[in-house]
Parts: C-alpha cells; sequence; structure tokens
C-alpha cells in the first residue's frame, strides 16, 4: 500500500479494519514541501528546530505530524492591507502578475507566497479596483467544496 520513499499518512480502512500508516519524509522530501534547501532542513534538524531520526533504510527522515506542525508555525504571508471584517478564511496576499483582459472579462493571476491564484472577473472590476501588474492585492476565497486528492493511492 505505500510507495517507496513517502509512506501514506492516516488511517486506511480496508475490509473492516483501520490500518495505521506512519509518514515520513527524507529530508530533500521535507525540503521540497517546505521550499527551502535541503541544507536548510539538516541545519533546523541539527539546531534542534526539527526532529529526525533514521528511517527503516538508515536515512534521515521527519515524521509527518511533526512537519506538518513546523510549516503551520513557519508559515508567514505579508499583512493583509485591508481592514474590513469578513466571513472567508482563505485570503492570501499577493502581488498582480498577469492580467489578460477583453470588452467583457478578464483573466487576473497574483503570486501568493508560493501559490499562483488565478481570479475570472469582468474587464469593469479591474477597472474599478485600478488593478494593474505589480499591484499588491488580496485574494479572497470562499468555496463551498474543496477537494483534496493524495498522491498514489486508490480505495
Amino acid at each position: 500500500m505505500a510507495k517507496t520513499g513517502t509512506q501514506t499518512a492516516g488511517q486506511n480502512r480496508r475490509y473492516g479494519a483501520i490500518v495505521q500508516f506512519m509518514t515520513q519524509y527524507r529530508i530533500s522530501e521535507a525540503a521540497e514541501l517546505l521550499g527551502v534547501s535541503d541544507d536548510t532542513v539538516r541545519r533546523w534538524v541539527d539546531g534542534g528546530r526539527l526532529v529526525a531520526d533514521a528511517d527503516a533504510s538508515g536515512r534521515l527522515a521527519v515524521d509527518g505530524a511533526a512537519l506538518a506542525a513546523f510549516a503551520v508555525d513557519q508559515a508567514s504571508t505579508p499583512a493583509d492591507p485591508s481592514s474590513v471584517g469578513r466571513s472567508a478564511r482563505n485570503r492570501f496576499v499577493g502581488i498582480v502578475t498577469a492580467i489578460t483582459m477583453d470588452t467583457v472579462m478578464a483573466q487576473v493571476e497574483l503570486q501568493c507566497g508560493p501559490h499562483r491564484v488565478v481570479s475570472l472577473m469582468s474587464s469593469e472590476a479591474v477597472r474599478e479596483l485600478g488593478l494593474e501588474v505589480g499591484s499588491l492585492s488580496v485574494a479572497v476565497i470562499k468555496a463551498t467544496n474543496v477537494i483534496v486528492e493524495t498522491p498514489g493511492r486508490m480505495p
């Protein structure tokens, strides 16, 4: 059930039984997920900021739950420049990187940290907001459906 390298997280229900899996990430995998170099992750491990233990093959690996907690603690985004209260919790501060616009509709692309966010809106809205490449903007996402995928696993 587990693929080579990283094992799958969480629980898997198979024929009525619940099977626990330990998620572990090698240093290079943890670095990729955190958006830093392997050396940075090794410095964090050496400095005691992140715990790593030898995996079954003797390589350093970071526990998935510990890596998730560390990622949340390390996450930083620019301060939200708006002072408006909203129910939406998915707010990404970024910079406009591209605008494709015709007479009626526009596609606005933002780079929000490591994430590319694309919004479709009216051309009128782009003009009213004064959006242009380089504008500081906040992508506010309010969705009723969020799809979560796991790589390489089928029920």
